[in-house]
């Protein structure tokens, strides 16, 4: 029992908004939609986000992470190398290949100062990819991947509700009508995404890659690029 409360806690350190990686900084595109009239209220914003769980969360960042995870459980690098490279490539912008890039150097800083232990290379492929610290924190700290996964998943929601709640505007309690409402695709993206055979990794999101590559030039802004 208490090392399963352990697990807990160190995941909801992981997984907290909190975490000094930037993740706020970011709305993935979210801001052009809204500025756009893509997404005008709190039914757009679930439309939008449940898109995207069922189909880049599910079919790109849980079966990555799942391979990323193992790869940091039996310390091979070269197989982390290769997991970091196609997680890039399958960003579909600049944008989102820069924010992954970004918010992996603050996750290397930061898992050094937890005494997280990490190799020259270990660093250097979390510095160019955050789901790769993401995945070697669980695995360095025997989280058991499902639970890893979900927390994830939530935690990337979660940073999209806040953006939402902002830009639009929505209140609190819309935001988090909407995670509420999110918790069935979540579970299921988690489910098939640790599911999910080599071959069939990869989406393809139009609206995503068009909203992230306008919002690099967007004139106003609240969010990074």
């Amino acid at each position: 029992m208490a090392e399963s409360r352990h697990h807990l806690l160190r995941l909801l350190h992981l997984a907290s908004p909190s975490l000094p990686t930037g993740a706020f900084a970011y709305s993935q595109g979210l801001e052009w939609a809204v500025s756009n009239g893509w997404i005008a209220d709190r039914s757009d914003l679930k439309q939008w986000l449940d898109d995207l769980v069922r189909h880049n969360l599910a079919r790109v960042d849980i079966p990555v992470l799942r391979r990323m995870y193992a790869a940091c459980r039996d310390r091979r690098e070269e197989a982390l190398a290769g997991w970091c490279h196609r997680l890039l490539a399958l960003r579909e912008s600049h944008e989102l290949r820069m924010e992954e890039k970004n918010r992996g150097r603050a996750l290397a800083t930061l898992l050094e100062s937890l005494r997280v232990p990490l190799s020259a290379n270990e660093r250097r492929l979390v510095s160019s990819c955050q789901l790769a610290g993401f995945a070697l924190a669980a695995a360095r700290w025997h989280i058991p991947l499902p639970e890893a996964a979900s927390g994830y998943a939530w935690s990337w929601l979660e940073n999209q509700v806040i953006a939402g709640i902002k830009l639009i505007p929505l209140g609190q309690t819309q935001g988090h009508q909407v995670l509420a409402e999110l918790d069935g695709p979540i579970a299921d993206a988690v489910e098939g995404g640790l599911r999910l055979g080599e071959h069939a990794i990869g989406a393809s999101n139009p609206a995503l890659a068009i909203s992230s590559s306008r919002h690099e030039t967007q004139y106003t802004r609240l969010f990074r690029s």
